[in-house]
């Protein structure tokens, strides 16, 4: 497992970005949500996703990031240069931590991506098996992480758009475009 920064300090992939934070409320949830405006990368990054390549990370990108305090997940929703979604990123999380300026979480390395159309995939598998088997991961911890993807796919499954009606919130607060 790894403890991973909302603020992607130490990225070598991001030359030149901004970031913003703060803690918000939603829906009666304590969120701590944070923007990286990318400004320059040293090479676009695009993935595979549902069978196809997409761009996630470019000049002029923005990440915004979500960490609800009682889900076992953080949301990362990638908007290209024109403020469109181009993929909403589920990390599963033993824990995290909302601090501003020190936002972090603990990575289990199982995934969901969903693209904004709302079909979704389960990724990473292969890291959490290589991390159980050479136990990096307790038993606890790896059902655990399955359980939590399940769970995510299901609420992606039952109400998309309540992801997007949540970042929308969250960029409303940061005073962000869109």
């Amino acid at each position: 497992m790894k403890t991973k920064y909302l603020d992607k300090r130490g990225w070598r992939r991001l030359l030149q970005s901004n970031y913003h934070e703060k803690i918000i409320q939603y829906q009666g949830e304590e969120i701590l949500t944070g923007i990286i405006e990318i400004i320059k990368v040293r090479s676009p990054l695009t993935v595979p996703i549902l069978n196809q390549e997409v761009l996630v990370c470019d000049d002029g990108f923005r990440w915004l990031q979500i960490l609800p305090k009682n889900r076992n997940y953080s949301i990362t929703v990638m908007y290209d240069d024109q403020w469109q979604a181009v993929q909403y990123y589920f990390d599963i999380n033993i824990k995290h931590f909302l601090e501003l300026k020190n936002a972090r979480r603990v990575d289990v390395y199982l995934d969901v991506l969903a693209l904004p159309d709302g079909r979704y995939e389960l990724v990473d598998e292969f890291d959490i098996k290589r991390a159980r088997s050479r136990r990096e991961v307790s038993r606890e911890q790896y059902d655990f992480a399955y359980s939590a993807a399940n769970d995510v796919m299901a609420e992606l499954e039952r109400d998309f758009s309540q992801f997007e009606r949540m970042a929308s919130h969250c960029l409303k607060q940061l005073d962000m475009k869109n």
